[in-house]
């Protein structure tokens, strides 16, 4: 069964931009990532094929990535203005 998921981050475009260089360009189970502007920072919006596949990848990746970014701007690490949403995926559909 698909997970999925919307993530609310402080982070910025310049920051997004420097994780996202960190990160693998396919991961494994990943169908869909959405980013996008929102007051306060960014909206992300994914779909993975399991919620092991996320949290593999999540902690394998994302945060070490979002550690050295963030440490790069003499910026903590927490985690207390990230909200994290579950979604019920009805359907995904992509172009080619």
């Amino acid at each position: 069964m698909p997970y999925a998921f919307v993530q609310d981050v402080p982070a910025d475009e310049n920051i997004y931009a420097q994780v996202k260089e960190l990160l693998p360009a396919h991961p494994p189970g990943l169908v869909a990532h959405i980013a996008l502007k929102r007051d306060g920072g960014l909206r992300y919006v994914d779909v993975w094929d399991t919620q092991e596949c996320w949290d593999r990848f999540r902690a394998d990746h994302v945060e070490p990535a979002v550690e050295k970014v963030l440490a790069g701007f003499g910026i903590p690490h927490t985690h207390d203005d990230v909200t994290i949403e579950p979604i019920d995926v009805v359907d995904v559909w992509l172009g080619e």
